[in-house]
């Protein structure tokens, strides 16, 4: 319970307005993926690697560009209370960062949980 309230002060901090385009954003496609730079043109090797392993998979999914959103760049960070970059969420839920997709890819929990939500893979 307290881990929530943490989360829901943490979400009362950031802008209105930029609290629900994230809201709006990862509740626009299934796959979302906050990350520096753009698929063809990652801009940091964290990134590259969730494009990688995102790629590997066969997952279609929504990037978008943090470095071009300053506000939205730091406003994720406190919503997910997850300090770096890349961030992927799936319908809606935050999963992590590039390491996060790293080992989940490793043990099968990534595909499971695409599977478990009806996402198509092609990989």
């Amino acid at each position: 319970m307290i881990g929530v309230m943490q989360e829901d002060r943490k979400q009362r901090l950031i802008d209105p307005v930029v609290l629900d385009r994230i809201y709006a954003e990862i509740e626009s496609d299934h796959v979302v993926l906050f990350m520096n730079g753009t698929p063809v043109f990652p801009l940091c090797a964290p990134s590259a690697q969730a494009v990688q392993i995102l790629g590997l998979l066969g997952v279609r999914y929504k990037s978008l560009d943090m470095t071009v959103d300053p506000s939205l760049r730091l406003a994720i960070r406190d919503f997910s209370d997850w300090p770096t970059l890349p961030q992927l969420y799936v319908k809606g839920q935050f999963v992590g960062g590039n390491d996060v997709m790293r080992q989940m890819l490793e043990t099968g929990a990534l595909q499971s949980l695409f599977e478990r939500h009806a996402i198509p893979m092609n990989g």
